[in-house]
């Protein structure tokens, strides 16, 4: 092999939008993937629309990098949102920015994205080795790549595996394990973006959208416990055994560690009301309704399916008349409108996950090339390393960025 010879471990959105920056610089490149094609993620990623990159500026991302942001300055310095849109521009895909900045295909297809970068490898002639890697060892700058048919040479390594999310598109970690194996210690994973389970049972709402509310996440265990670790407002769903949607995705990422009884998640049904403006609001409808059961009062300040929930948390018998309800109780009432609590129990599964948080510890990742410190030669890019984003396109520009900053220091210019 050359002096320059890349093989990408992994053929997802990172690796292969590495090994075609590699392969425009001459050098011979080899995508090694386990699955029979590429990008099985990248063409079911965003529900199918792609969501590949946020259009805004440098500092805007790294704000939506939770944790370790500051790591990523160089990457996102080095290939901005203008970048990304620019490169799939000319290939072919027409592009357009919707709310919050995220910049989808016009077609709303994923597959547009995956197709593009697909023709611009073959474009290049880069080759693909359908192998599940095993091993790799370094010895006098050559890397030996043990797969499981057969063994590979090359004179750089850049790992692309991806983290454990959606594992039947073959994210298992392998990684992780190979990583782990040259020494490189590994922030043990955890699902991110993903719904959480709450020690409630929220099976009675399945199904139940809430729009223009706001969610704030408390950490009983913080030092400031009634200071919110999180809140925004958006809009939220419920599942069989789960809370989801935006703003739940979102709060998943900052709980660090899923460790039940620490967290509360409140939901202010009526954010834009304060509790005397509710008050009026509710007293309102009781004039209307003043004969009614509490249970029949609330149509018109909340959906159907919530209604019995909250009549159970407020603590009023349902079917008790309105124009008999205390002045307390109807504190509970607003009380209860203003901060409908959840006490966070767990996350889903990675199969329920969006991203992977943990891996590659970055303090053994050289921020400006992606090189190990470790090992001259091997590189990393994408969610094998410990770095995670919001929802947005933050997470595939944070794949993009670091694969083009890869590819380019283990291909510098001669």
């Amino acid at each position: 092999m050359y002096k320059h010879d890349v093989m990408i471990i992994g053929g997802g959105a990172s690796g292969v939008f590495a090994a075609v920056h590699a392969a425009k610089r001459g050098a011979e490149t080899i995508i090694v993937e386990r699955n029979d094609r590429l990008m099985r993620k990248l063409g079911i990623t965003g529900k199918g629309r792609c969501n590949l990159t946020n259009n805004t500026d440098i500092d805007t991302m790294m704000r939506n990098v939770p944790s370790n942001g500051r790591f990523l300055y160089s990457a996102f310095s080095a290939c901005e949102a203008d970048y990304v849109m620019s490169f799939f521009e000319n290939l072919g895909v027409s592009l357009k920015t919707e709310r919050g900045n995220r910049v989808f295909p016009v077609s709303d297809r994923a597959g547009d994205i995956v197709t593009a970068l697909k023709k611009e490898a073959e474009r290049l002639k880069i080759k693909v080795i359908h192998d599940r890697v095993k091993s790799i060892s370094s010895e006098c700058g050559i890397f030996s790549i043990k797969g499981e048919e057969d063994i590979y040479n090359a004179a750089k390594v850049i790992l692309a595996t991806g983290g454990l999310s959606y594992p039947k598109t073959g994210s298992t970690g392998d990684g992780y394990r190979i990583a782990a194996e040259l020494r490189h210690n590994i922030i043990p994973p955890k699902p991110s973006l993903v719904p959480v389970v709450a020690d409630e049972d929220v099976s009675v709402l399945a199904g139940l959208s809430l729009r223009n509310i706001c969610v704030s996440l408390y950490d009983r265990m913080s030092k400031r416990p009634k200071t919110p670790v999180y809140k925004e407002q958006g809009e939220m769903l419920f599942t069989h055994s789960a809370l989801s949607g935006p703003l739940i995705l979102t709060l998943s990422s900052h709980i660090q560690k899923a460790e039940s009884g620490r967290f509360v998640i409140s939901i202010d049904l009526k954010p834009a009301l304060d509790e005397k403006e509710l008050d009026n609001r509710v007293l309102r409808d009781f004039r209307e309704y003043k004969n009614r059961w509490f249970i029949n009062s609330l149509d018109k300040l909340l959906p159907a399916k919530l209604i019995p929930l909250f009549a159970e948390r407020v603590g009023i018998e349902p079917q008790k008349r309105v124009n008999e309800i205390t002045k307390d109780e109807r504190k509970r009432i607003i009380k209860t409108f203003k901060n409908f609590e959840f006490n966070f129990r767990d996350f889903l599964s990675f199969d329920s996950a969006v991203i992977t948080a943990g891996g590659v510890d970055i303090r053994e990742i050289n921020p400006k090339t992606m090189e190990s410190r470790l090992i001259p030669g091997l590189y990393f890019c994408g969610e094998v390393m410990n770095v995670s984003a919001l929802t947005g396109g933050f997470n595939l520009h944070i794949a993009f960025s670091t694969a083009k900053t890869a590819a380019l220091a283990a291909v510098p210019l001669c």
